[in-house]
């Protein structure tokens, strides 16, 4: 007999019955949406049994792209997160495993809880040079977190960090994570990046969402990444803060760290199609990929998303409305759900180590690209 639990942060499940000893499950869908994928759960029984797991209704989830060659995440402790095989039959998905504790957690990548957001948020407002603000609440009345980190001056870019719009791409905050240990570090390179640029960092934009499990939206069912264009405090006050917010400071570089369920690379998208398009942003996307080419082995620029055709972008969407704004490099860093398929890592996948890492890796670019930087 085994019992199924996902009533915690993040958690989401639904068990609908049994079958030949087969747990059937359901993932639901997020609050006031037809979206779904995301999912985190424990099962509890007796050490030494066969647990085989169905998510039955996987075949209408949001990205079916997103199941073939996926391998589900597993945890006994909560810390360490390994990667089981799974088997999408085009409805059903199906894992099993043999019980080395009497509970077991799964997840569709490595979580990241609230409580340890609150812990990233107040360990670094202890560094001298950051400044905690609560830029207004979510609709499930949580703090919309910025992190100020160095003192303006007319000299120093303004690099903007936004992270999680989309709840269930939990990698973004173990990104935002590393990148903040090593940006408040001794490190030579947390010293110059402090001294010579301001950094303004949302590490989850969607509180909400996160914590209620969801894929792809917050409380009030909306996608905050295609908000930008007219957010509302009604239905998109995470947006609509962080929109006033970067109207009143300004920004010369923006960069909006997500996941992908499909494809199993690191890759960013650009905002080639927006309105305000410049050779300037093209140099300065260019020296990105360049640079983080070098930077970082786990990156690569061969497989992505289509560009955008000049004009034809959607500037409903963070980048592209940040881009078209500020005419200045706005980038969407994107990780997979899956593994890194030219780095693949059989115990662990993509998980958030490896995310953390890509998150310093991405500072050095950064520093790489401030002597370019025009101020806006």
């Amino acid at each position: 007999m085994f019992s199924v639990n996902s009533n915690f942060d993040s958690g989401n499940i639904h068990l609908a019955g049994e079958s030949n000893g087969e747990l059937l499950l359901e993932i639901r869908q997020d609050r006031y949406s037809e979206y779904f994928q995301w999912f985190h759960f424990s099962v509890s029984g007796d050490q030494g049994s066969k647990l085989q797991c169905c998510i039955r209704n996987a075949g209408q989830a949001a990205y079916l792209e997103g199941w073939p060659d996926y391998r589900v995440c597993f945890s006994y402790d909560r810390k360490t997160w390994h990667r089981l095989d799974t088997n999408f039959d085009g409805q059903n998905l199906r894992f099993e495993t043999q019980l080395e504790g009497n509970t077991i957690w799964f997840a569709y990548f490595e979580p990241f809880s609230y409580e340890r957001h609150l812990e990233l948020v107040g360990r670094a407002q202890q560094h001298d040079e950051v400044t905690h603000e609560i830029l207004g609440l979510t609709l499930d009345g949580r703090p919309i977190d910025l992190l100020q980190i160095g003192t303006p001056a007319d000299a120093k870019p303004i690099i903007w960090v936004t992270a999680r719009q989309h709840p269930g791409e939990s990698m973004a905050e173990h990104l935002v994570e590393g990148l903040l240990n090593e940006l408040l570090s001794d490190s030579e390179l947390g010293k110059a990046l402090r001294s010579q640029a301001v950094f303004y960092i949302i590490p989850n934009m969607n509180p909400d969402g996160s914590v209620r499990g969801h894929l792809r939206t917050n409380a009030a069912g909306m996608n905050l990444n295609r908000e930008w264009q007219s957010p509302s405090k009604e239905k998109s006050p995470e947006v609509f803060w962080a929109r006033s917010k970067m109207i009143s400071v300004g920004g010369d570089m923006f960069l909006d760290i997500h996941g992908d369920e499909a494809l199993p690379y690191n890759f960013v998208a650009a905002s080639e199609g927006v309105a305000n398009y410049s050779a300037y942003m093209a140099e300065l996307e260019n020296a990105f990929r360049g640079s983080l080419l070098q930077r970082s082995d786990q990156f690569q620029t061969e497989y992505g998303y289509d560009i955008d055709a000049p004009g034809k972008a959607n500037h409903t969407v963070g980048s592209n409305w940040m881009g078209n704004h500020f005419k200045t490099l706005a980038l969407t860093l994107e990780m997979p759900f899956k593994d890194n398929a030219n780095d693949p890592c059989s115990r662990f996948g993509w998980n958030g180590e490896r995310s953390q890492q890509l998150g310093k890796d991405m500072l050095a670019t950064v520093l790489d690209l401030l002597p370019h930087i025009k101020r806006g």
